[in-house]
């Protein structure tokens, strides 16, 4: 057949500045049929991860690039024939599954799970947790994985929890319960006292960027407190409303988002970024509210968040978190923001120190709402406080522009009517 016949599965562009990407995850195993627009591997870059999918319809006929290789934009990842060529005698080449022979034999301790091994088509290898390539090598291994615990996404089964099984060093579904004799000192096994994993593409870029800002920005700190009596108060009484109104819930982050925007509005400096011997203020509001995911902290942005109602910075936080929690966020929604919001509070942070998301002059930190007492009008009263942390450039930003910042963002958060009336 002619080279024509077939589809190239291409490294797509992958955005600004960004060449590599390391290939993270088949979906799809050689000689499994295809259908267009089906995504068929996973990318990583160090921003964010990127679907492949089928140019067309047909069978995997080639896999060029393996789980954990380096890809540019523009290489070919694999080859998809029609199925008619394909049946027509197309040899299948660049299967990369592993093959029984490549899992390192080892003895078998005696409190280890016995393998039991199943026929080739045992309905168990046929469990939906099973992806095409993973299925494949549990039939060449003759695997029964029906009782097999997945640590893969959903509980699926990877070919690392296949590997461990036929080492006997991973537990089963419903294994009982085994009480270990009582002594006084448990042996460590020398080769799990430490593990050696490389970093991902976006760790590597977070510890090149935080880097980046401690050795080129004079990073300060600069604290605060706020009463949340105010906003927790007008949460409680209008919930169920707004939440019935917008389809979205009445949040912290809205409040923090639009008081941070008054203040910004009050002292550009801190919504500014230094650009070689110039200062560039700007003059729009993209709000950056940092994400924690399993993959690393993310960055995404509420674009022109000045001009956004409640609702809707609330509406677009809850789908940017989404989509970064599900590694479908774009380069675009994770680039250009002036200012940025972090609540380590969710975690039960008390009190830290944020570190600045360059280019941007400033970061406002959020934390934990503890119950202290505070003086009010010359009486103890008990009311629900949060530490607040202002980390800015100093080559930028003065100290009494990042403290007289810092007072107006408390100021209208314990006066949330200064935001309805703009002052």
């Amino acid at each position: 057949m002619s080279l024509g016949e077939l589809s190239e599965i291409k490294v797509p562009a992958l955005g600004e500045s960004i060449r590599e990407a390391t290939v993270t995850q088949w979906l799809k195993s050689v000689g499994d049929l295809v259908k267009v627009d089906e995504v068929l591997v996973e990318l990583e870059t160090d921003k964010v991860t990127i679907e492949v999918s089928a140019p067309s319809s047909g069978i995997l006929t080639e896999m060029r690039v393996s789980n954990g290789g380096t890809v540019s934009v523009g290489d070919v990842l694999g080859l998809i024939t029609p199925e008619e060529a394909a049946k027509g005698g197309v040899s299948l080449q660049g299967k990369i599954d592993l093959k029984p022979s490549e899992i390192k034999a080892t003895a078998t301790p005696s409190n280890s799970p016995i393998i039991q091994k199943a026929p080739v088509a045992s309905e168990s290898i046929e469990n939906e947790t099973l992806i095409p390539s993973v299925r494949r090598m549990a039939e060449e291994l003759m695997l029964n994985t029906q009782d097999l615990i997945g640590t893969g996404k959903g509980g699926r089964i990877t070919k690392e929890d296949l590997i461990a099984f036929a080492e006997g060093k991973t537990a089963l579904k419903n294994e009982p319960e085994v009480k270990p004799a009582v002594t006084l000192q448990s042996p460590r096994i020398s080769n799990q006292r430490e593990e050696r994993v490389k970093m991902s593409r976006l760790r590597q870029k977070i510890a090149e960027r935080l880097k980046y800002a401690q050795n080129t920005a004079a990073i300060l700190t600069t604290f605060n407190e706020v009463d949340m009596s105010f906003i927790n108060a007008i949460r409680k009484k209008y919930k169920e409303d707004f939440e019935r109104k917008h389809g979205v819930r009445l949040g912290m982050m809205s409040f923090f988002v639009k008081a941070c925007i008054q203040a910004l509005k009050e002292f550009p400096a801190v919504n500014s970024e230094i650009d070689g011997d110039e200062i560039i203020y700007k003059n729009y509001y993209d709000i950056g509210v940092a994400v924690s995911t399993p993959q690393g902290l993310v960055v995404p942005v509420v674009r022109d968040a000045d001009i956004l109602t409640f609702a809707e910075v609330e509406s677009t936080i809850l789908s940017l978190s989404q989509k970064a929690k599900d590694s479908k966020l774009t380069i675009a929604e994770m680039t250009g923001g002036t200012f940025t919001v972090s609540n380590g509070g969710v975690f039960g942070s008390l009190l830290a120190t944020p570190i600045l998301n360059p280019p941007q002059t400033g970061i406002l930190g959020m934390h934990k709402i503890e119950d202290r007492p505070v003086v009010i009008e010359g009486k103890i009263e008990i009311r629900p406080m949060m530490y607040l942390a202002l980390s800015y450039d100093h080559r930028v930003i003065d100290g009494r522009e990042s403290v007289s910042f810092l007072v107006r963002v408390k100021e209208n958060l314990e006066n949330p009517d200064r935001l309805l009336l703009d002052m």
